[in-house]
């Protein structure tokens, strides 16, 4: 696998690989946070949730150029209300869900796999109706283009490092909010023993709710992310769910920790066998040690004990 690269090459590969998984890892982790809130704390299969980050990515693309033709002049920090629009419509479409569906299927994980992915499917077709079956980009300000020389052969894109910074100030807004918040500590009062937090005045229907809207609103702010390494198109929050997914069961469902620990792992993974393999081999290579992984440690790399109630 390695045959024909000098020592020298290998590490410049290894560098601009591991970079290239630290973007990737960003938008992993953004997809992941909102996934491990809702299915960790909620027992919710969504198979809906590329779709909430697609939703993002358009908004994303409608704000731009609503930014370029109506108001040029403030167009190098369009992205900032881009991410604020992309949480709030996400979030907003979260919450409807949750009340016209989600809340009807709570404790039947099967039920609320196979409505997840019919929504998803009505999703790519309203997306496949309104934006087009072709992909589309947004345009960057100026000051995220280009890249910054470590080396004579190692450069870091801008818009990657802007990627993640802002994955870990969400990260951090994340982990202040279920850990150092009143909010979540009736979140985790309600996942650890629903009979007993409703005894106490938590009103747990009410914290659903707002529980699912997170994690769709966080989604949003992924698909913003994803605008900038990628194309939007109808059906590209597929390509990421099943990952998603993978992050949030190796990390453990209800571990912040174990989310981000895992989200490197895979994604480091993905991304340096993605130069030596073909894109689809890297992914098998993943999944199997990942697998292997599982079948040792079935409750993920790190977990919370709670009761039931």
């Amino acid at each position: 696998m390695f045959d024909g690269y000098t020592a020298s090459e290998l590490v410049s590969i290894l560098a601009m690989q591991g970079f290239a998984g630290l973007i990737l890892f960003s938008v992993f982790l953004l997809m992941a946070l909102g996934l491990a809130i809702i299915f960790g704390q909620m027992g919710v299969i969504n198979m809906a949730h590329g779709e909430f980050m697609i939703l993002g990515a358009y908004m994303t693309y409608l704000t731009s150029h609503l930014v370029q033709d109506y108001a040029p002049g403030l167009f190098g920090g369009y992205f900032f209300l881009a991410m604020i629009v992309a949480f709030i419509a996400a979030g907003a479409l979260g919450l409807l869900l949750e009340w016209a569906l989600i809340r009807h299927l709570y404790r039947r994980p099967l039920d609320t796999l196979l409505a997840t992915w019919g929504v998803s499917l009505i999703l790519q077709q309203l997306y496949r109706s309104i934006f087009g079956a072709r992909e589309v980009g947004v345009t960057l300000p100026d000051w995220m283009m280009g890249a910054m020389s470590l080396t004579d052969t190692i450069e870091v894109p801008i818009n990657g490092l802007f990627v993640m910074a802002l994955t870990l100030v969400i990260s951090g807004i994340v982990f202040l909010l279920m850990f150092r918040s009143s909010w979540g500590l009736q979140v985790r009062a309600v996942t650890q023993n629903r009979v007993m937090a409703g005894a106490a005045g938590i009103n747990g229907r009410r914290v659903d709710a707002m529980t699912f809207a997170l994690g769709c609103g966080i989604a949003g702010v992924a698909g913003s992310a994803f605008t900038m390494i990628g194309s939007t198109g109808p059906t590209s929050g597929q390509l990421y769910i099943v990952d998603t997914f993978l992050v949030v069961v190796f990390g453990g469902a209800q571990s912040l920790l174990g989310t981000i620990a895992s989200a490197l792992t895979i994604s480091q993974s993905q991304s340096t066998l993605e130069f030596f393999l073909s894109g689809s081999m890297a992914k098998v290579f993943t999944l199997l040690v990942v697998v292997l992984i599982l079948l040792v440690r079935p409750q993920g790399l790190f977990v919370l004990k709670v009761r039931k109630g």
